[in-house]
């Protein structure tokens, strides 16, 4: 049952949050309004009492270099089962491989709320109100924060993290020279999803597709209603093989010749011997079918494929959608078949 896999789920979500904070600053004015000190507040991971110890325990309160404040500080705290977003447990996904050519399926993610608290600490009140007004906006109540997702997922989803509450303390007890200490401590709760292992099933792809069956009879009923003795037998074959329906190589065969409108279905090309009657070419984002060619004339169907018919104007790349653009065909595409009875 158990296997090691690693996502790194938990470390990408502690580090995407903490870098929300990077770049918060609190500014000094004097008595006329001009900027004299710019502080960047300094980050870390680690429980809030640790920093709180370290200014409280200092022997020498008058030395010239303290821990200095304002300064925060983030830490992972909780982790809990979130009912609501549970999914299917049989449902499965798949994802694209880094090289582009590989799948894995695994099973539905599962859902889980991190909690996570970031306190923010001050010696001056007018500090903790500057950094809360930088934080505040952000979270009405959430923020979606893109999270890149490691291991064999390798993927980016959005995670949503919550402002639950804010709570404010004080530490500015004793006497005269004990140091004040402002603590204003916001709770957040990210809303992510953890992965399990993924198999590999790029094997699994239908390349091909057959189908066969028999229709078959003992006999008919002649005009007189009596049963003839014969009978009869079909046998019928249905092939299907996958072809993309979009350029992929990027080979430009040839260039159209004069502009095309939503209704054209004749056009010049600038050298009809590049394309072949009975293939699929492909110019902007529409798919076109060539029915027949005369010297540099070509007669198509339009709109080939699920596209949208566009306008073209003159030197439009032309491409043609051969067996190097099938076998590029990328995950994920709606790709067209080609049929024939045998």
């Amino acid at each position: 049952m158990f296997e090691y896999f690693y996502n790194e789920i938990f470390r990408s979500v502690i580090i995407g949050f903490g870098s929300l904070f990077n770049d918060i600053e609190v500014r000094h004015k004097d008595a006329n309004d001009d900027t004299f000190s710019i502080i960047k507040v300094p980050l870390a991971y680690g429980p809030t009492q640790k920093f709180l110890a370290r200014m409280e325990q200092e022997a020498n309160l008058n030395k010239p270099i303290q821990m200095t404040l304002p300064r925060m500080s983030f830490e992972f705290n909780g982790l809990e089962y979130d009912p609501t977003r549970k999914s299917t447990k049989t449902q499965t996904f798949l994802v694209e491989g880094p090289d582009g050519t590989s799948i894995s399926r695994g099973y539905l993610p599962v859902p889980y709320n991190m909690k996570i608290e970031l306190s923010v600490m001050t010696k001056l009140n007018e500090d903790a109100l500057q950094v809360t007004e930088q934080i505040l906006p952000y979270f009405q109540p959430s923020y979606s924060l893109p999270i890149k997702i490691g291991g064999n997922v390798d993927t980016t989803v959005n995670v949503p993290i919550v402002l639950n509450n804010i709570q404010m303390l004080d530490e500015y007890e004793g006497n005269f020279d004990t140091r004040r200490t402002l603590v204003y401590t916001f709770s957040f709760t990210a809303k992510t999803y953890i992965y399990g292992p993924t198999k590999d099933v790029s094997d699994n792809i239908v390349k091909r597709a057959r189908v066969g069956y028999v229709a078959a009879g003992t006999g008919a009923i002649t005009a007189d209603g009596t049963l003839a003795s014969t009978s009869y037998q079909r046998d019928v074959t249905y092939s299907v093989t996958p072809r993309a329906v979009k350029d992929y190589d990027g080979v430009v065969s040839t260039l159209v010749a004069e502009n095309v409108d939503l209704s054209t279905t004749v056009f010049e090309v600038d050298d009809g011997s590049k394309l072949t009657q009975g293939e699929y070419i492909y110019i902007g984002t529409e798919s076109m079918y060539v029915e027949s060619i005369s010297t540099n004339k070509i007669v198509v169907r339009r709109a080939q494929d699920n596209t949208t018919l566009e306008n073209h104007v003159k030197g439009s790349k032309i491409f043609t959608l051969t067996e190097a653009d099938d076998a590029k065909i990328e995950f994920g595409d709606d790709f067209g078949f080609s049929g024939n009875y045998g």
